[in-house]
């Protein structure tokens, strides 16, 4: 089956800068990827040109079949990482206009302009001005602009960049949606748990050139960490006696619990049983490789100062901080 999106050897510069770096990517049509990694990777840049905003200094670009986006431009919907809207227009004018634009008219539009608001609790603002709306409201508005044509290729880049929670989800549903539709998804963002959330394919892309591309069910066998996480249903209760259980590694508290460390070749079933038969849990199940510790592994082997990679870490680690308190 012909790729979504390909890309062969794809390299751009900006002065001494290379923002990407040999790129090769081939997204199946139907295909959810979660295209992630810190700011200034190049993530960006790599959707533009994909958009052919910006074209590349070498290699090849198709989407959707064509070597140009513009091309097939009625048949994708493009939410960028800069938000922009008509802002004296009304919200289902401006939502009429958009879908007008990419060729989509038809008796059945009104109807699935309010739907769409409805769906993501701003049906009520279907006659205000765009002004008038939230910063949250107004992102909420434009993700639903970029979905209203039913498009074939979905490109979301920070779709939930400082959304609260609900709006989160709801928006979440929406790409969902699209998805269970047919439409293929490229979902682009810093915060690497929203990707674990979503998403059924990873590319990390670090310094311009792609460090990893791997299904996520696959990465997380592959990067197994070995160890459960565990709280006891007495929040006092005394979790020494675990480390001296055969097959344990290590015991490392953290809030309420702690993480079971398994040594190599430990059955992780048998461990769990021995855990409850000292301990009674509240909490008892395999810790998931995050896909942060994975990036910062993959970016080891690539070389980075001791330096660099104290500040990604960290970068990381804010990152994932301000998204769990937004």
């Amino acid at each position: 089956m012909e790729a979504a999106i390909e890309l062969r050897n794809v390299s751009k510069t900006f002065g001494r800068t290379a923002a990407v770096k040999d790129l090769d990517l081939s997204i199946p049509r139907g295909g959810l990827y979660g295209f992630i990694g810190p700011t200034g990777a190049g993530k960006t840049t790599t959707i533009r040109l994909i958009m052919s905003i910006l074209f590349p200094d070498s290699g090849t670009v198709s989407v959707l079949g064509h070597s140009s986006a513009l091309e097939a431009k009625n048949r994708i919907g493009y939410l960028p990482e800069e938000r922009g809207v008509y802002r004296k227009m009304r919200v289902g004018a401006f939502l009429h206009y958009i879908a007008s634009l990419k060729g989509c008219e038809g008796p059945d539009l009104k109807r699935r302009i309010r739907e769409s608001l409805e769906r993501v609790d701003l049906g009520r603002t279907i006659r205000m001005r765009c002004e008038e709306l939230s910063k949250g409201m107004l992102q909420k508005v434009q993700c639903i602009a970029a979905i209203i044509h039913r498009p074939d290729l979905l490109i979301l880049d920070e779709p939930f960049s400082g959304l609260d929670p609900v709006s989160s989800r709801s928006l979440r549903e929406l790409v969902l949606d699209e998805l269970r539709r047919g439409a293929t998804i490229l979902f682009s963002t810093h915060v690497m748990p929203q990707a674990e959330e979503i998403c059924q394919h990873i590319v990390m892309i670090h310094q311009g050139k792609k460090v990893l591309d791997e299904k996520l069910l696959a990465l997380r066998s592959q990067y197994d960490p070995r160890a459960i996480e565990f709280d006891p249903v007495d929040a006092n209760a005394d979790l020494t006696p675990l480390a001296a259980l055969p097959g344990i590694e290590g015991v490392d508290a953290n809030g309420s619990g702690c993480r079971i460390k398994l040594a190599e070749g430990t059955d992780p079933a048998e461990a769990m049983h021995r855990i409850i038969d000292t301990v009674k849990p509240s909490r008892l199940e395999m810790s998931r490789p995050r896909l942060e510790d994975i990036f910062i592994r993959l970016v080891s082997k690539e070389g980075d100062s001791a330096e660099d990679k104290m500040k990604l870490e960290a970068n990381l680690g804010s990152m994932s901080a301000g998204e769990a308190g937004a």
